[in-house]
């Protein structure tokens, strides 16, 4: 049993750091970093800040700021790099490593008798830009994640049968939560929007997510609303010039939204959201889509089956997508269809997500999940299983029944032992 109430130093390490302006892994260390520290832990974030915006502290938690050499190749290993060399000097009773990129530098968190778990994320070797040594590594790195990390942080079922069928490894699933975002439309004005006037993406233009599937799909469609484009591409010029290309006149490109307020009512007011994504785990973006209770369209793979369940409809071809986008614009009331949403983002709850960070802090901390013994060589015994896959119809509703099930009802059973 974890010690109760005891005081914990916790580091959080490997991503950009707060306060989140990118991504879900900065958002968790934001939302679960902020709980921690007001319950009384001492919370230490590594940021990967610009030079002229380096404070010491952001909602009581310390920061600790460490350059990165700017390559897509490096800009994530050298920054960790940097940040553990601090942590091995700078100790603290447990490290949360986000990103199983980072794994290599896991040996030295142990040499330091720091206990740790690593957050794995989703399955980035898939993801078109790496390819070769890039996609290899990422292969390497989830081995090595297994082999030396004290726990593993699955935020979505898919993410954890995957673990479980290609390395027999057990995972906590703790996902994300999902932001409770009201009304109001205020700012839309600024953006010559009008309230449940356009559909909307938002997303970083890379191929998993599935932007061109949009684009097209919508310029296939007879959709009367025009389609709102947020997200920008950094290292990905070409793939930008190809979404462009594949508009028509309906089409807004809105470029990267920072205003977050302007960003809630985007969603808010949205007649659809219109979700790629597919190999990333729990997303950020859909569960903001949800939290103001937006209707959606996903791509229809396990991850987003899992959060949206019944209250989504789903695309895996640019027809498909044309003609959910027809059917939404001829619901004549989709209140019923908003409050379903809504409903689904009940089972994501930051609360919830900070006591499941906090006891298995306490966990590592009294070494409940420190391992007995840890295998020399890789540890890959599986293959690719179809669940990480685009899921049809029948085992994605099955799927996202299970994963609803594990989100409310706790994580993972916990591993005190594995070959």
């Amino acid at each position: 049993m974890h010690s109760g109430g005891t005081e914990l130093s916790i580091a959080l390490v490997g991503t950009r750091g707060v306060p989140a302006r990118y991504g879900g892994f900065e958002t968790c260390v934001d939302e679960v970093g902020t709980r921690l520290a007001e319950r009384g832990h001492r919370v230490r974030v590594y940021c990967r800040s610009q030079e002229a915006d380096r404070p010491a502290e952001y909602h009581g938690m310390e920061l600790v700021h460490r350059g990165a050499v700017h390559r897509r190749s490096l800009e994530t290993l050298s920054h960790s790099g940097l940040s553990v060399a601090h942590l091995m000097t700078h100790r603290t009773d447990v490290a949360i490593v986000f990103n199983a990129a980072n794994s290599p530098y896991l040996p030295l968190i142990r040499a330091a008798r720091i206990p740790v778990a690593t957050h794995v994320d989703g399955l980035e070797w898939r993801r078109d830009k790496w390819k070769g040594a890039g996609r290899r590594y990422y292969r390497m790195a989830e081995s090595a994640a297994v082999r030396w990390s004290d726990a593993l942080i699955a935020d979505a079922q898919g993410i954890a049968d995957y673990y479980r069928d290609e390395f027999h490894a057990d995972t906590r699933l703790i996902a994300y939560g999902a932001p409770r975002i009201a009304g109001g439309d205020d700012l839309l004005a600024t953006t010559d929007l009008a309230p449940h006037g356009y559909h909307l993406v938002v997303a970083r233009f890379e191929p998993e997510n599935h932007v061109h599937t949009i684009v097209d799909g919508y310029r296939r469609s007879n959709a009367t609303l025009p389609l709102v484009v947020v997200g920008s591409a950094p290292y990905a010029d070409e793939y930008t010039a190809r979404v462009h290309a594949l508009a028509d006149e309906r089409v807004r490109f809105l470029g990267g939204v920072w205003d977050q307020q302007l960003l809630d009512q985007l969603y808010a007011n949205a007649r659809t959201y219109l979700h790629g994504h597919s190999v990333g785990g729990t997303n950020p973006s859909l569960l903001r889509a949800i939290g103001a209770g937006t209707p959606t369209i996903a791509y229809d793979v396990v991850f987003n089956r899992e959060v949206l369940g019944p209250a989504g409809a789903y695309f895996g071809t640019e027809d498909e997508l044309a003609r959910r986008l027809e059917d939404a614009e001829a619901l004549a009331d989709d209140t019923a269809l908003r409050d379903e949403t809504r409903a689904r983002s009940l089972a994501y709850d930051w609360d919830d997500v900070a006591d499941r960070y906090e006891s298995l802090c306490h966990d590592l901390a009294d070494h409940v999940q420190v391992r007995a013994h840890r295998p020399f060589t890789t540890q890959r015994v599986g293959a690719e299983r179809s669940r990480t896959r685009k899921a049809d119809a029948a085992s994605g509703a099955s799927t996202a029944s299970t994963a609803s099930t594990a989100s409310t009802a706790g994580t993972a059973p916990a591993e005190t032992a594995r070959p």
